[in-house]
């Protein structure tokens, strides 16, 4: 029977879609989930889903394959230091190597907030949320994102400018982007760059549209969080408090979750040391410059 409102219209559904329900239990994305139902592998309250247009609420019985749904996860966020060389995705058609392949088990099945290219590294969110990962993207947030970028070419500081104002490139609006030059070295130069918004490949674009090759990109920071020194391949849970503090009435209200160990995830030259300004890459053309000490780069 469908409910109505007090002027005869149609009432929105209660609960949420199955395909979201799925999502939340940890089993898979949704785009899976509605390929299970698909197949016939879902029942709801003993009747088996063929259209994943469904809404289900807590009092419903979700079965797949036969096995009760598992209740939904706490809602959770990690620090992931991601190395250059692996694809932000669960699968890949090229069959190269996901950052999803090297993470402890122990996490389960979790999503990115946002993304980084094949090459670049640093600062990515997990979470196993994924309407909070949809919140932490949205540039409504505010959330200033900050990256170290290395460029060939010799920078004219005024070409930098206009970027300020957000630029449009081949019909693609973009937000207003800051970016300092640090330093030349030699035919490379360092930046940094912050931005608000960061569409795909939002920065390589703009850079090759001066002029300059991005060939070393790494993110520092996500809103207020900071890759601090926080190793390469290594993962780190957000703490609860911290999550909730940022994020005020906006914060995910499930249960608190059982600590997951940081550990490493792959190997791989360490980036700058923070505290020192020191860089300890295998070879000095691939270090990037120096940077403030950690302390300070922490207060951002």
């Amino acid at each position: 029977m469908t409910d109505t409102t007090g002027d005869g219209a149609e009432a929105p559904p209660k609960g949420e879609r199955i395909a979201k329900r799925l999502a939340r239990a940890g089993l898979c994305s949704r785009r899976d989930a509605e390929r299970w139902i698909a197949e016939g592998r879902v029942a709801v309250d003993g009747v088996v889903l063929t259209s994943p247009a469904f809404n289900v609420d807590e009092g419903s019985i979700v079965m797949v394959d036969g096995k009760p749904l598992p209740d939904a996860a706490p809602t959770r966020l990690w620090r992931y230091h991601k190395p250059a060389g692996l694809v932000t995705s669960h699968r890949d058609e090229k069959g190269r190597a996901t950052l999803f392949e090297t993470l402890p088990a122990e996490l389960g099945r979790v999503i990115s907030v946002g993304r980084l290219d094949l090459t670049s590294e640093g600062l990515l969110l997990l979470t196993n949320d994924g309407a909070l990962a949809r919140r932490l993207e949205l540039p409504a947030m505010g959330w200033i994102r900050r990256y170290k970028v290395r460029v060939n070419g010799y920078v004219d500081p005024v070409k930098l400018l206009p970027l300020e104002r957000g630029p449009t490139i081949e019909g693609i609006k973009y937000g207003p982007i800051k970016v300092e030059l640090e330093r030349q070295q030699g035919a490379n130069a360092w930046l940094t760059v912050s931005l608000t918004e960061g569409k795909n490949r939002e920065i390589r674009r703009v850079f090759e549209h001066l002029g300059y090759a991005v060939n070393r990109l790494i993110r520092l920071s996500y809103g207020p969080f900071q890759l601090g020194s926080l190793a390469v391949g290594t993962v780190e849970e957000v703490p609860r408090k911290v999550l909730a503090e940022q994020l005020g009435d906006k914060a995910p209200t499930h249960a608190k979750a059982k600590p997951v160990a940081k550990r490493p995830t792959t190997p791989r030259a360490a980036l700058p040391d923070h505290s020192t300004g020191k860089a300890k890459p295998k070879s000095r053309s691939s270090a990037p410059p120096s940077t403030r000490n950690r302390d300070a780069d922490r207060r951002r």
